[in-house]
């Protein structure tokens, strides 16, 4: 069950299921009274910080040149103010400085050199956030996949650009569904579009909400997925609730994912059924033949969480098999998202 029957003692947080860490660091911090985005941010340091996760921060999966590339956003719900940037390097902690970029400026997105910069002046340390484990993962893709990036055919039929599934286990136990293409990575090769996202609600009923990521694996230099873009891979209205995404960034992009779960919340849809409606218009909206199989369904997963003001919250995924994580008690917990496909 993904939305409780009746409303949740606040604070109420929801996030990926790689979020776990992120949320319990996050309620400590509210419990010392520090304001609900800071403990967000202070809680996704933690998983930026962890080199054996791979598709955030320092250990993140590089682009097709070995080089990792950040991009992370805020959203405060008081002020609906945002912060973000994209295409940092060399600053591990990318959602501390999408938050400086929210408080400090008059702007909203910083992008590659003048995000790196903004973060210097302000004394980030420059580092090199890639670990050997993400440059073996690159040495291995680039031995095997030399020929198969994110490069699209002009005719659109021989790319496997946003087929490559990680298959396996999550970390609590449920089976992922098996979404390899046949010229998807081998095994042994660690291919994510991951990303860290948390939205909350504290005790007073103010939302809030980050994302981080170092972006789908071996992208082309450059790319940005819906991560650090408001309205895509995260949005918060203090009046309504919050939401973010997670998965094939660029289809999130093309319907404004997050934005549209909010409007849906604001419609009278819960928050679980916000999140399966959008869904189902980015399946719709998945027209090219190499995002689609032979059923005609999305090649790809994408995660959406969605959390109302009163503290009610769901979460979905394109295809049976995943998990997010929920803090609407003492302790976060993992629990099954639902979802627009079940397995065959």
């Amino acid at each position: 069950m993904t939305t409780p029957t009746c409303t949740p003692r606040l604070p109420v947080m929801i996030g990926s299921w790689n979020a776990i860490p992120a949320i319990a660091h996050a309620a400590q911090r509210l419990q010392g009274n520090t304001p609900l985005l800071d403990a967000i941010v202070d809680g996704i340091a933690l998983v930026e910080d962890d080199p054996d996760e791979m598709s955030v921060g320092y250990g993140g999966l590089p682009n097709e040149d070995c080089v990792v590339e950040l991009d992370a956003a805020v959203m405060e719900g008081v002020s609906h103010r945002s912060g973000a940037v994209a295409g940092l390097r060399g600053v591990r902690h990318a959602a501390r400085v999408a938050l400086e970029v929210m408080r400090r400026t008059d702007h909203s997105l910083l992008v590659g050199e003048g995000a790196r910069k903004f973060a210097a002046l302000l004394g980030f340390p420059d580092e090199n956030l890639l670990t050997d484990r993400a440059r073996k993962a690159w040495l291995d893709w680039k031995a095997n996949l030399s020929e198969r990036d994110g490069w699209i055919a002009p005719d659109q039929a021989a790319s496997s650009f946003g087929t490559a599934r990680w298959a396996g286990r999550t970390p609590h136990g449920l089976t992922a569904p098996e979404m390899l293409a046949p010229d998807a990575p081998p095994p042994k090769v660690p291919f994510t579009y991951g990303t860290i996202h948390v939205s909350a609600v504290d005790a007073a009923g103010n939302l809030a909400s980050c994302t981080s990521t170092s972006g789908l694996s071996y992208k082309i230099a450059g790319r940005v997925g819906d991560s650090p873009v408001v309205g895509a891979g995260l949005y918060t209205d203090n009046s309504v609730g919050s939401a973010g995404a997670t998965g094939r960034g660029e289809s999130v992009l093309q319907v404004c994912g997050a934005h549209t779960i909010v409007q849906r919340m604001e419609a009278g849809d819960s928050p679980t059924d916000a999140c399966l409606f959008t869904l189902k218009k980015i399946a719709d909206r998945t027209r090219l033949s190499h995002l689609r199989d032979a059923k005609g369904r999305p090649t790809f997963n994408v995660t959406l969480y969605a959390l109302r003001k009163d503290g009610v919250f769901g979460a979905a995924s394109m295809h049976e098999g995943y998990e997010f994580a929920v803090l609407d008690g003492v302790a976060p917990r993992a629990a099954s998202a639902a979802w627009l496909y079940p397995k065959d």
